[in-house]
């Protein structure tokens, strides 16, 4: 070999050298440097004040105990060179100046079409006892915001299975609706219906601060062995922290967003909203937020936006999120801030009448009281006439319904009134549906047109 080529060969090695050298060197930059620990100063309630070390809001941090276990928490504020932790967990065990090593990772979660037929807790661990859930996928628990000049618009009907539903408060594929209702008024029926009659290619079911009881009696009675080959049900009943409770809602609509990308049709389903806002006000109120409206600091409304803007529809050629959220009504009034907030975000809402539910009439929706922003778009110009026209018979029955009860109305005094009289017998049984009796969106039109045009029929045989 002559001195030229061993001198090539020379220079390639240390060429490749140079080229490992500043790779390790970017690597090195890139990395985040070492934790730098601190130390728990004070724990007042659920909020725990950590100095000496520093981490992001949304970012992770290790609480150690004495005997050497780590409970895990969240930064949710700070103050100074003070953090403001929320545990995750349990917390119980926990003393003074015990060490905080902040987690070098990102605030995301794992999803992947290995979630179908699991029930997942709010950090994502499996609560059916199936063993560990394998994951193909990590993404950002706060998700990503689409273009809304991007978004696909509302065109195509939802079949809910829902007779009133259907026919009168049309939902589209994409729309985001809440269920407005006291407690005991069947809500939560009302939305297990939707998740057996609805067709989607997968189900998301978030049960964010609900009684215990209600998650294996919601897999069991409502979804089924069949529902749960296509589900996901991601748990936090009300015995969860509150960062827990919120990270359930945060997970199932992270998780939905990953099936509408891969071009699917997704039903997201989440009891309830009000839970939801509940536990941000909860955090909120504990790192010393100044409440604003009936005891909810701005944060709580600057959220609930934030979550329910992830649902709908993909941009371009991506599926759809079709998102029904229960909202609590709280001792049946409706100006409640968070019944409030949550019409003003969403596509429309569902109003379920104590009175309704009291008189025997299920599912109790008030059509008078709902609303779907949708339908004129996704629905023909006689469809929203016959629609037109039931309310007007509901609606003048309704106004007068204490003087037909107590005999003070007398027949004759008002034509309109007269009608309603007559129709209402055909519109309480056109309401009225058994909880295991789905009816379809074309079955729904038909039994409202045949409603309507008994009318007609019997005014063209009087003349």
């Amino acid at each position: 070999m002559s001195d030229t080529d061993t001198a090539s060969l020379s220079q390639q090695r240390v060429n490749r050298w140079l080229s490992r050298l500043a790779n390790y060197e970017r690597l090195a930059k890139d990395s985040p440097g070492p934790a730098v620990e601190g130390v728990l100063r004070r724990v007042i309630g659920m909020t725990m004040e950590a100095e000496g070390c520093q981490a992001p809001v949304g970012g992770r941090c290790h609480v150690v105990s004495p005997d050497g276990a780590r409970y895990e928490a969240e930064v949710v504020g700070f103050a100074g060179e003070k953090l403001f932790l929320m545990p995750t967990g349990d917390m119980r065990g926990m003393i003074p100046n015990a060490r905080i090593i902040p987690i070098q990772r990102g605030e995301d979660v794992k999803v992947g079409d290995e979630l179908l037929g699991r029930v997942i807790d709010g950090a994502g661990q499996p609560l059916d006892g199936r063993g560990p859930v394998q994951h193909s996928r990590r993404v950002r628990l706060a998700g990503s915001t689409i273009n809304p000049l991007a978004r696909q618009p509302i065109r195509e009907p939802l079949d809910v299975g829902i007779r009133a539903i259907n026919s009168l408060l049309t939902v589209g594929r994409g729309q985001r609706v809440g269920l407005f209702a006291g407690s005991g008024v069947g809500k939560s029926r009302l939305l297990g219906m939707m998740t057996r009659f609805t067709s989607a290619d997968v189900t998301v079911v978030g049960l964010i601060g609900e009684r215990g009881r209600e998650v294996k009696e919601f897999i069991e009675d409502v979804l089924g062995p069949e529902g749960m080959h296509r589900a996901v049900v991601v748990a936090t009943p009300s015995d969860h922290p509150p960062l827990m409770r919120m990270h359930g809602a945060w997970l199932a609509t992270c998780i939905a967003e990953y099936f509408r990308d891969q071009g699917k049709k997704v039903l997201l389903l989440m009891d309830s909203l009000t839970r939801f806002a509940q536990a941000q006000r909860e955090i909120a109120l504990a790192i010393g937020e100044p409440p604003a409206t009936k005891g909810y600091p701005p944060s709580v409304f600057a959220k609930l936006p934030q979550l329910v803007e992830r649902a709908g529809n993909g941009a371009n050629v991506q599926g759809s999120i079709t998102a029904f959220y229960t909202v609590l009504v709280e001792g049946d009034d409706h100006s409640d801030p968070i019944a409030d907030a949550a019409r003003a975000v969403l596509d429309g809402h569902v109003v379920l009448s104590r009175q309704l539910a009291e008189s025997g009439l299920y599912p109790a929706i008030d059509v008078e009281a709902s609303i779907s922003r949708a339908m004129t778009e996704i629905s023909s110009k006689q469809h929203q006439q016959q629609v037109h026209r039931f309310r007007q018979l509901y609606t003048t029955y309704r106004h007068n319904e204490d003087l037909i009860s107590v005999g003070a109305y007398r027949k004759g005094s008002d034509p309109r009134v007269d009608e309603a009289i007559e129709y209402w017998p055909r519109i309480q049984e056109f309401m009225r549906q058994d909880l295991q009796e789905p009816v379809n969106w074309q079955q729904s039109l038909h039994d409202l047109s045949e409603l309507v045009a008994k009318r007609h029929q019997s005014e063209g045989s009087e003349s």
